[in-house]
């Protein structure tokens, strides 16, 4: 299987996985812009930048943006991540033009209505009160903080309220107008359609799109001391989240970490959920997941128990880290993690959006594709030693600690 691949002369990367016997296609915008690549005083803009497209453009209202999509049952949304924003949608293939034309016109046109600013950020302030509302979410950015200390990829994407309050139509413009560039940019498709048709549209509706004015961010996560971090909240229950060095995924073991990680704390029979789940009863929700950057990664574990047993959660969470470290998987282990691993990918490729993701964030992020045949043909050639060997190496380095719940800084002072 080989993708379509055209790029415009503006700089516009495109590339397609044609699925003909599907009758639907995902279409997504991809652009450099995210936490990562903001100042301080610019926190949170890509993430209300994405916000307020939606809010109007050139050609359309909001209702209109609305209204269209809904009028040919497609879908329609976006997210901002710590290195990326996507604008998307899946619609019935012959429904694509329109897709495509609204897709280009939120990212290259937005209005930056003064009066639809004002009511948006009460939106987004109710996003960051969300957040704030839900205490996994918190244990998870206070981890960051933790793990990477006062850096870009520890600030939280939504930005603060403070932040969102002070910002003006000029303020999102100025931004966009240095991050919103087409050599900044991978439009991605998977699905049915015609791939002279799409490029054809795509040099139509972006080819003008201008390559003047990006300002390139380069950024560098520097190595800190791993600390423990405690944020006090009336709750139930003490919210624990623990970070080990991951990898950044452009690294080729992310296919050994991600084995490994399914052993430790990644599937319901792993060490970490048999142990403090199924044998002692001690929390109902406990699992490892890896996160990879450009540049960086975290394998992170995360439980909630209530204050009486979080010591002994995270004593058993390291411990069973230490032991793993030291005996390794077994070989059945490791067998069925990698048939996990295999499973979960190839029931990924049933969805055009989850394609579609997979093309556009590799492209944008490493420059590089890589097929169903070869991800299937790596995952097949992951190897027993070098998994554990990497396990080792990371269930041994030092790890960051955060804590959210009723007395969590005397918890973190009895955990040292």
């Amino acid at each position: 299987m080989t993708f379509d691949q055209y790029t415009l002369p503006n700089g516009l990367r495109i590339i397609g996985e044609r699925i003909d016997h599907f009758r639907s296609v995902s279409v997504g915008l991809w652009l450099g812009a995210g936490s990562q690549y903001e100042v301080p005083s610019e926190a949170g803009l890509s993430h209300f930048l994405e916000h307020m497209v939606f809010k109007g453009t050139a050609k359309r209202t909001a209702r209109q943006i609305a209204e269209e999509m809904d009028a040919v049952g497609g879908q329609l949304n976006a997210f901002t991540a710590k290195e990326c924003t996507c604008f998307y949608a899946k619609v019935v293939d012959e429904h694509l033009p329109l897709a495509m034309d609204v897709i280009a016109d939120l990212a290259t046109a937005p209005a930056f209505d003064p009066v639809e600013l004002e009511k948006e950020k009460g939106v987004v302030i109710e996003e960051i009160n969300m957040a704030e509302d839900t205490p996994e979410d918190l244990s998870f950015e206070l981890l960051m903080l933790a793990h990477y200390g006062d850096q870009p990829l520890s600030r939280p994407i939504l930005g603060v309220e403070s932040g969102i309050q002070s910002y003006r139509s000029e303020d999102l413009r100025t931004y966009w107008g240095k991050m919103y560039h087409p050599q900044n940019a991978v439009l991605a498709l998977a699905g049915n359609y015609d791939w002279e048709s799409v490029k054809a549209l795509a040099e139509s509706l972006l080819g003008k799109w201008s390559p003047d004015g990006l300002e390139t961010r380069p950024f560098v996560t520097h190595p800190v001391k791993p600390t423990l971090l405690t944020r006090e909240k009336d709750i139930e229950q003490v919210h624990i989240s623990l970070g080990f060095p991951g990898l950044p995924t452009g690294d080729e073991r992310v296919y050994e970490l991600s084995v490994f990680n399914a052993v430790y704390g990644g599937a319901m029979s792993s060490r970490l959920f048999q142990k403090i789940r199924e044998e002692k009863g001690l929390a109902y929700s406990v699992y490892s997941y890896p996160n990879a950057y450009t540049d960086t990664g975290v394998l992170a574990v995360y439980a909630a128990t209530n204050p009486e047993s979080a010591t002994e959660v995270v004593d058993m969470i390291v411990a069973e880290a230490r032991a793993l470290a030291e005996t390794g998987m077994t070989r059945e282990e490791f067998n069925m993690a990698r048939e996990q691993m295999k499973a979960g990918f190839i029931m990924a490729l049933e969805s055009t959006s989850a394609r579609m993701q997979s093309l556009g964030r590799r492209l944008l992020l490493l420059n590089q594709t890589r097929t169903e045949t070869e991800t299937i043909d790596r995952i097949n050639q992951i190897d027993f030693d070098t998994t554990n060997a990497l396990m080792r190496e990371t269930l041994t380095a030092p790890y960051s600690i955060s804590l959210v719940g009723r007395d969590a800084e005397k918890l973190g002072g009895r955990l040292g």
